[in-house]
């Protein structure tokens, strides 16, 4: 019987080994990054989403966003829209669960705004119906989803899929990604205030 532990972490490597050679999946991470720099720049800002450990995701990216990454510098505008337990327990009472981020996407973006929507499965009715009303309101819209939910492409600008159905695997490639993204919003964001 194989060790759980090193079975896991073998199947992690394998799948960010195949991250590493998809060009294509490295060159949207690389627009992403370029949208959300955008968005910044122009006095806009990054609200996330996602359900379970991609909620605890979008907290910890908003987090690098508006704190800091590995530097100090001005903090840049980001927010995780699953940490206001009143406005979610008041949404998912008065209106369905469904609508936990639509209406904060609904209060809260404007037009240019970026929503990151995180979704291992692509399928969750609360991501989608977020997704749906931020294209409404003028917001660039941008998925993380799993090998299994390229549907969620049709709400999305910009789609970056992790190569696996494993839901763990899946928010590892997410977070490893993210972590890629916050580093080049910050050494562009830093070396544009510097020549300023």
């Amino acid at each position: 019987m194989k060790d759980p532990i090193a079975a896991h972490l073998e199947q992690s490597l394998a799948a960010l080994q195949r991250v590493t050679q998809d060009a294509a999946l490295l060159a949207a991470a690389r627009k992403i990054a370029a949208v959300i720099i955008a968005a910044l720049r122009s006095g806009n800002k990054l609200l996330i989403i996602g359900n379970g450990g991609s909620a605890a995701d979008a907290q910890h990216i908003a987090a690098e966003i508006i704190g800091r990454y590995k530097q100090d510098r001005s903090g840049y505008a980001a927010m995780a829209l699953t940490t206001d337990t009143s406005a979610l327990t008041a949404i998912a009472n008065d209106y369905g669960f469904e609508q936990v981020f639509a209406r904060q996407v609904e209060g809260l973006g404007q037009r240019g705004d970026v929503l990151l929507a995180l979704s291992t499965s692509g399928r969750s009715p609360n991501i989608l119906a977020a997704l749906r009303i931020a294209r409404d309101r003028g917001l660039v819209t941008i998925g993380f989803t799993g090998s299994k939910g390229e549907s969620l492409g049709s709400l999305c600008d910009h789609l970056l899929v992790s190569p696996s159905e494993d839901t763990p695997v899946v928010q590892q490639i997410h977070l490893t990604i993210a972590h890629g993204v916050c580093d080049e919003i910050e050494q562009t964001m830093m070396r544009e205030a510097a020549k300023k």
